[in-house]
């Protein structure tokens, strides 16, 4: 025996309104995630899904050696099949994912289609 100490246990003193905090936050994103049954603000369906549109660059072949004016690029979008199109440079750094409904419109530096690829 020890003269002179005493024991005592160590008290941790938490404050417990950080806890709280952080349950009704984790509680809340568990109800949101929860919470999605294809109803928007306001009570209505949400729209339908959009319909693929696969890219197809076989018919559109016909164009290049034509300007990128805009009715033209729309009129080529639009015969593809694709939903989006891009304009590119020759030699321009692209990204290198493929997107099956992108058309890709390659042209020269004066503005003439030179080839013409799905991706």
């Amino acid at each position: 025996m020890v003269w002179g100490m005493k024991h005592r246990t160590p008290t941790l003193h938490v404050s417990t309104r950080p806890l709280l905090g952080m349950a009704a936050a984790s509680m809340a994103l568990l109800m949101a995630g929860c919470a999605s049954n294809g109803m928007v603000a306001g009570g209505t369906a949400a729209p339908a899904a959009r319909q693929l549109q696969v890219c197809h660059a076989e018919p559109v072949q016909i164009y290049i050696g034509h300007n990128t004016v805009a009715s033209t690029l729309e009129t080529i979008r639009q015969k593809s099949g694709s939903y989006l199109l891009r304009v590119l440079r020759e030699g321009q750094p692209t990204t290198m994912e493929y997107n099956q409904e992108r058309l890709n419109v390659i042209t020269n530096d004066a503005g003439k289609i030179t080839a013409l690829r799905c991706g």
